[in-house]
């Protein structure tokens, strides 16, 4: 599982470079106006000192300056050791996006010794929960990053079990044909094409369940490996990154495995439905009619509509814990990135309360959220005449992500609040900070919003 190396931040703060933020109205020194450096975003310059070494290093902040672009220095500054010339809370603030940007994924090159961009801790941050927070986003990225040959089923099942093995938490997993004996049936006909040794799992972790005094949250992932889209086979193009598609399942654990570190006042169950979207002679087709765990049957319009089926069970499984709380994570449809693009994903919730706490949390930390609505009307458009519901949408509502989120609701818990996340979990652009690949998001949004709901408590 990735952590961070440990001494990128570090207490130790003799013989750093400051780095100073510097906007449009300066001050400049003739060796900034020599550089043509203006304090413009992405602008970075460095101070010589006379000794070959560097006097500070200017990092342009523009009109309003983001803690977030700072994730930009790790790669783009010579190895040395650091400190950040700002006030306190927001130097914490970019001292965390420092360790999100310093994330690297190398696992298949040659990884040859070198010295690495660290930074002094700012004054008055929590380094251990900076440190939490940064390794869990690696760890969901790395997840994500892992091809498919390497991060199947058992592998999830794995990372799940050392997760919990650390913080003392129970484990249950159902594997294959048990699925069905233990009445995951849709998780099971996904999973089936799948060859033996990658067969389909429901992996349910449990952390402090004898308190029955503690609040209990409910986190739900969907863990599809790769999604070849099943008959309904996917283009060249679009199968490409399908190894992300388990996404969900690698924000729900990483995000769990947060709140059992962070010693959380709850209880806390993690379900993830680990499956590969497979062809073979037992593929699930169009035309079926699967049941669910709730009961309700649900016909098959599209193979490569399957993560909401897996989540139809797990989010039944969810509510027979009567949680107080779900949040659940899928990198679900297409149609949340033509809505709003790959960097800003879409939440659902019916709850007035949740939505704006994680809004408000996404804006604290810089993990934005956008709420997109249950629209009611539209959900006619999983309506079938020969079973309960379909699994593809009329084509006449048109949007994919809305409707997604509907059938999702007809399965969510209904003891307490329930949101849904429609991630990408990728970063399409390289740019500094941000390498093509896999991507955490509204991760540190959920786990800002759970520990100011339930750190007071």
């Amino acid at each position: 599982m990735s952590v961070l190396h440990p001494d990128l931040l570090t207490t130790e703060g003799d013989g750093a470079v400051p780095v100073r933020f510097v906007g449009p109205d300066g001050p400049f020194d003739g060796w900034a106006e020599a550089n043509g450096f203006k304090g413009r975003p992405g602008q970075i310059l460095s101070v010589p000192n006379g000794q070959g070494g560097f006097a500070a290093v200017l990092v342009g902040a523009g009109e309003r300056f983001d803690p977030l672009s700072v994730r930009a220095l790790p790669a783009r500054l010579p190895p040395g050791l650091y400190r950040l010339e700002a006030e306190p809370e927001v130097a914490r603030q970019a001292a965390l996006a420092f360790l999100l940007g310093a994330y690297v994924f190398d696992r298949y090159k040659v990884r040859p010794d070198r010295d690495r961009v660290r930074l002094v801790a700012p004054e008055g941050m929590d380094v251990e929960s900076a440190r939490r927070i940064a390794s869990a986003c690696a760890l969901a990225r790395e997840m994500i990053d892992t091809p498919a040959a390497d991060m199947g089923p058992l592998q999830i099942e794995t990372i799940a079990r050392e997760i919990a093995a650390a913080s003392g938490a129970s484990v249950a997993v159902s594997t294959g044909e048990a699925l069905l004996e233990e009445n995951y049936p849709a998780v099971h006909a996904v999973g089936r094409a799948a060859a033996p040794h990658r067969a389909p799992r429901v992996i349910e972790i449990g952390w402090n369940l004898d308190r029955a005094d503690l609040p209990l949250v409910a986190l739900v992932g969907k863990g599809v490996v790769f999604d070849s889209g099943g008959l309904d086979i996917k283009p060249a193009a679009g199968m490409r990154n399908m190894k992300k598609d388990m996404g969900g399942s690698a924000h729900a654990l990483a995000l769990g495995r947060l709140v059992m570190q962070a010693g959380l006042p709850v209880r806390l169950v993690v379900l993830v439905a680990a499956v590969e979207n497979a062809i073979s002679a037992d593929s699930f087709r169009p035309g079926d009619i699967l049941s669910s765990r709730k009961g309700l049957t649900i016909e098959i319009g599209n193979t490569d509509a399957e993560g909401r089926l897996i989540l139809a069970d797990i989010l039944t499984r969810a509510g027979e814990h009567s949680p107080d709380l779900t949040l659940d994570f899928a990198t679900l449809t297409g149609a949340a990135r033509i809505a709003l693009g790959p960097e800003l994903p879409p939440l659902y919730t019916d709850d007035e309360a949740l939505a704006a706490d994680l809004l408000e949390a996404g804006r604290a930390v810089g993990d934005p959220l956008w709420r997109m609505p249950l629209w009611p009307g539209y959900r006619a458009a999983l309506e079938t005449e020969i079973a309960d519901l379909r699994n593809d949408s009329a084509g006449w509502a048109q949007a994919g992500s809305v409707t997604a989120a509907l059938f999702l609701q007809r399965f969510a818990p209904t003891t307490g609040a329930w949101a849904h996340m429609d991630i990408f979990a990728w970063n399409p652009r390289a740019r500094p900070g941000w390498p093509e690949g896999g991507e955490a998001q509204a991760l540190r949004a959920c786990f800002e919003m759970l520990s100011r709901r339930f750190a007071a408590r």
